[in-house]
């Protein structure tokens, strides 16, 4: 019959779409995995496992999802082991939902604190909030070393994705399942962290960057309408789909199918000596570690800092030229800001335009950088 909603409480509540949402495509592959997901204004997280049975009319296996909605995905993580254990229980033996009645009248009160929550929630300011308000609860949640991985794995084309992040761009990350810890991880977690800006009033007249986590074919009608976004799919179908994105990303290789922001994707002297310092300063916390055992030194924080530090210095520096009388954004002004003056030329013209900075670009003659 394909994927159905065998059970849920309360039983009134709309859940069209999410028996797609919660089990990810090509999950039949796999044993085991999570999911975080939105459905309209709340979020979500189940946990999904596949075990082989004897059975004909099952086709030799069990799949299974189970899941909660909650206005607030900050909560989420503390009930990913109950999750873990009750889809076993539901494989184990299907149709013992004692347990999830059990648990859904004890956090009841916590997860939906009755009717006109999920719609009073304040809108989530994605990218200049997350250090404050999602960063301790994200990192709680992440295995040790992501950050490691994540940096080793996209190399310099960090910076690529910093840009975009930054522009508040639509970024759609194609991974085959299991695809909890590489959506979770790249596609919110760390493209978030690259573009946290902590100066006061910068970014509250831009769009909300919407973190959609993993989106499949039964979302296409909800991403025509936005303008900001970061999720992750394991549907290879919706690459073809170049009107819901700017920024597909699949394994290591970030492209876009913009003009406009084609420029964007190369790699110039600037983005390169970011990368150098990001590795120097990796290089001396884990030397630190190692000397002095400091333990409370993290990888996280590193990351986090460094491109909040990258992205105040910029804004700052456009704020500081925005006050002046003359307005004139120089070459000068542009290495200051830790970026190559020619190189990332599209990339400031953009910025200005999508944060209502107004100041006069004056770097397009390479002769003068």
């Amino acid at each position: 019959t394909g994927n159905m909603v065998e059970w849920c409480l309360p039983q009134d509540i709309d859940l069209e779409g999410v028996e797609f949402k919660s089990m990810a495509s090509g999950s039949h592959k796999i044993q085991s995995d999570f999911i975080y997901f939105r459905k309209g204004l709340c979020f979500g997280l189940a946990c999904f496992a596949n075990m082989p049975v004897e059975s004909e009319l099952e086709r030799g296996a069990r799949m299974k999802s189970v899941g909660i909605l909650s206005p607030s995905y900050t909560l989420l993580y503390r009930y990913m082991h109950f999750l873990e254990n009750q889809v076993r229980h539901q494989l184990e033996m299907p149709g013992h939902y004692s347990h999830l009645e059990a648990f859904y009248d004890d956090k009841k009160g916590v997860l939906s604190a009755g009717k006109g929550t999920s719609t009073s929630q304040p809108p989530i300011h994605w990218l200049p909030s997350i250090h404050k308000y999602m960063y301790p609860e994200m990192k709680i949640t992440h295995p040790a070393g992501c950050m490691s991985q994540f940096i080793k794995f996209f190399g310099e084309q960090i910076l690529i994705l910093w840009k975009f992040a930054l522009l508040r761009k639509r970024i759609l990350i194609f991974s085959p399942p299991p695809v909890g810890v590489v959506c979770y991880r790249a596609a919110v977690y760390c493209c978030c962290c690259l573009a946290n800006v902590s100066l006061p009033g910068i970014g509250g007249t831009v769009p909300e960057s919407k973190p959609f986590f993993y989106v499949n074919v039964a979302d296409i009608e909800m991403l025509e309408t936005e303008v900001s976004y970061v999720a992750c799919t394991t549907e290879k179908i919706f690459e073809e789909k170049q009107d819901l994105y700017d920024v597909y990303v699949d394994n290591q290789n970030v492209k876009t199918h913009r003009e406009h922001l084609q420029p964007l994707l190369k790699i110039n002297s600037a983005d390169k000596e970011k990368y150098r310092r990001l590795n120097d300063q990796r290089q001396m916390l884990m030397y630190s570690q190692e000397v002095d055992e400091d333990c409370n030194s993290c990888e996280e924080d590193l990351f986090i800092l460094f491109f909040m530090e990258q992205n105040n210095r910029i804004f700052q520096t456009l704020m500081e030229v925005s006050a002046s009388q003359d307005k004139t954004l120089t070459a000068d002004h542009a290495r200051v800001m830790g970026l190559d003056p020619q190189g990332d030329r599209s990339f400031l013209m953009d910025l200005l335009e999508v944060y209502g900075i107004d100041v006069m670009l004056v770097i397009d003659n390479p002769c003068c950088t």
